[in-house]
């Protein structure tokens, strides 16, 4: 090893002390232990997708997961395949299919309340660990739902349970009430190449 490896290892290594002690402070002050409230927004592909992997998560530490699929119609999903064959999960697919499909706002609304008191359940439940509400930001986008009353049932529900809400879109009033808010973006995606949707990668 020359002199310049050494030096650049050097640096390398006083960089990174720097870092872990700043991470390590970080890590100390934080110790509060309480459900949390996840909002994946943003027009980019994924974020039901994400919200699925930490169902992955929450199940390996033996939680009791719920979800409820507003907006979305379709049962032939890998996910739900998968999960529902997990005994640890519950799953109600609510919605009627996309908007610009059913053309039917009185329907969509019937949907989502329905949709809604399902998810109440769920979110009165201390059993249930984590809660996923998928697309629910498009239910409020078009105020299907009324939001402060979201809101409100959401800080209503039992303390140690964690809840995350997916779609485009998320209202002013939900992002302030959130803990953690991932707008993810979109750079490229396939459908605009003209690729049609793919299982095992879109549904």
């Amino acid at each position: 090893m020359d002199e310049q490896d050494k030096d650049r290892n050097t640096r390398h290594a006083e960089r990174m002390q720097r870092k872990k002690a700043v991470v390590d402070e970080k890590i100390a002050a934080a110790q509060v232990e309480r459900g949390v409230l996840l909002v994946n927004t943003g027009n980019g592909k994924g974020k039901s997708s994400a919200a699925f992997g930490v169902v992955a998560r929450a199940l390996g530490h033996g939680m009791k997961v719920g979800v409820v699929q507003f907006i979305k119609g379709r049962s032939d999903t890998g996910e739900e395949a998968f999960f529902r064959r997990q005994p640890d999960v519950v799953w109600h697919v609510m919605g009627d299919g996309f908007t610009w499909d059913t053309q039917d706002r009185s329907r969509d609304v019937a949907s989502a309340e329905a949709a809604w008191e399902q998810a109440r359940a769920l979110l009165r439940d201390p059993a249930i660990g984590l809660v996923v509400l998928d697309e629910l930001n498009i239910a409020l986008k078009y105020r299907y739902l009324d939001v402060a009353t979201v809101v409100a049932d959401l800080r209503a529900r039992p303390a140690p349970q964690h809840v995350i809400v997916t779609g485009r879109a998320a209202p002013p009033e939900l992002v302030e009430a959130a803990d953690t808010v991932t707008e993810m973006g979109l750079v490229k995606h396939a459908f605009a190449a003209g690729v049609k949707a793919m299982p095992g990668v879109e549904f």
